[in-house]
């Protein structure tokens, strides 16, 4: 290896696992936009669950997250083996006491840190579905029921060389067939999720809608108004998103290079237009351009991006972005049309915009999209998108269904009445966001 073969090794796995960082910094931002737009006695319960999420998700990884993603022994292309290198046994060091190498050449381990926190944001982000309502204790077994029998096998389907890949055995190669590559066969039509419009949102957001509908709506619903308590907490949240992102997007190309540097261009383009496109959806709609509108299309236009950071132009980006701000801001009225509770949007900023990405890049992907130049493959492409969106959305909603229901005829999912309209925080951890008792002076002696 060549000196300077090394230095780029170092670069990468120094620019790895900063971006681990940036993803992990995620969900505390996460229950910042969450707490904000939570009710002023839920806010504290609401940022318990995404750090809930952290606590939980973080230990399951590190016991059987990461092998049944990528430990090898693929069940039928669904998921790994979870034994394989179970507590990562194997992953780290080999029997000779050396790291063992991941695929882009620096050590494993620092994939499996980078993996691990998408793992803790996908949980993390059905919990805005479910505020105000949804008892702690069944929270925390949900999540790590979900990531296991959800989020895993999803991460296996789509980047782990399973079902939704661009494998041999995948559902892509069967349809449109293979090609040699690097002395094995793959895909012709490879489906493109470069950083989890699948695995994380597309997968999140429809366990939001199935989870709001099992869970039921919160006292009140459809009766009285729901105001987010604190916007500029809202707008901080969506402010460290978007920073977190750029590990999140430009990470996902495993290396500091100029695919990295796409990446991050892309998301940032990206999501200045669907803040835009939202702002303009609501100026004409509403007749005013809100701050919450503006940091909700921040996160929509992060989330559309996702899958396709890597695959676009700039030029494609914006366009990416600008649609998916205004399809999510429309989206997020579903909840009033069909009545499902989902309290912070969750189902129309990340359902909505993670299949308008994962879509879109069919259409957009820099020539290879339908409209760029791709031609019959782009076509083709297109089809593949849209069948893995599709496949997503079912696994995911016949996953949720199970995990929710069960839980709801065991532990029980909702508060009392009484303790949600009295404060959920109060109810479930004792205590309150807020001293809004007014001390009495003493008198003068």
């Amino acid at each position: 290896m060549t000196a300077e073969h090394t230095a780029a090794m170092s670069g990468d796995a120094a620019w790895m696992l900063i971006s681990a960082a940036l993803v992990l910094l995620m969900t505390p931002a996460l229950a910042c936009f969450y707490g904000g737009m939570a009710g002023r006695r839920a806010v504290l319960n609401m940022m318990m669950m995404s750090f809930g999420s952290l606590g939980v998700v973080s230990v399951v990884y590190v016991l059987w997250g990461w092998s049944m993603s990528y430990g090898g022994g693929s069940v039928a292309g669904v998921f790994a083996n979870p034994f394989t290198q179970f507590g990562l046994s194997g992953a780290i060091v080999d029997g000779a006491g050396d790291y063992v190498a991941g695929a882009a050449g620096y050590a494993n381990v620092i994939d499996v840190c980078f993996q691990l926190t998408f793992a803790v944001i996908a949980a993390a982000l059905i919990t805005g579905a479910i505020a105000n309502r949804a008892r702690f204790a069944t929270w925390l077994v949900f999540a790590a029921a979900w990531v296991t029998f959800a989020y895993f096998p999803m991460a296996h389907m789509v980047w782990g060389g399973g079902l939704l890949s661009d494998g041999a055995g995948g559902i892509p190669a069967a349809l449109f067939g293979t090609v040699a590559e690097g002395g094995e066969r793959v895909a012709r039509i490879a489906p493109i999720d470069f950083a989890g419009g699948t695995v994380v949102h597309i997968n999140a957001g429809m366990a939001a809608l199935v989870l709001a509908i099992i869970v039921g709506p919160s006292v009140g619903f459809l009766r009285t108004a729901h105001r987010p308590h604190n916007l500029p907490l809202v707008m901080l949240g969506a402010a460290l998103l978007w920073f977190g992102w750029f590990g999140f997007n430009a990470g996902s190309a495993f290396a500091a290079d100029g695919v990295a540097g796409l990446a991050w261009l892309n998301t940032t383009v990206a999501t200045g237009a669907a803040m835009l496109g939202w702002l303009g959806c609501e100026r004409i709609r509403d007749g005013k351009a809100t701050s919450l509108g503006a940091a909700s299309g921040v996160v929509a236009g992060l989330v559309a991006v996702t899958p396709a950071c890597g695959d676009l132009t700039p030029a494609g980006a914006i366009a990416l972005g600008a649609v998916g701000g205004v399809l999510a801001c429309l989206g997020v009225g579903l909840k009033y049309r069909l009545r499902f509770d989902d309290s912070l949007d969750v189902v129309g900023v990340h359902l909505v915009a993670g299949l308008w990405g994962t879509v879109g890049v069919g259409l957009l992907a820099d020539g290879r999209g339908l409209l760029t130049g791709g031609g019959a493959d782009g076509a083709r492409l297109l089809v593949v998108q849209i069948l893995i969106a599709a496949v997503a959305m079912v696994f995911s909603g016949a996953v949720t269904a199970a995990l929710g229901l069960g839980l709801r005829a065991t532990m029980g999912w909702r508060v009392a009445d009484a303790a949600e309209r009295s404060g959920i925080d109060g109810a479930e951890h004792g205590e309150t966001a807020y001293d809004t008792t007014t001390a009495i002076p003493s008198p003068r002696p």
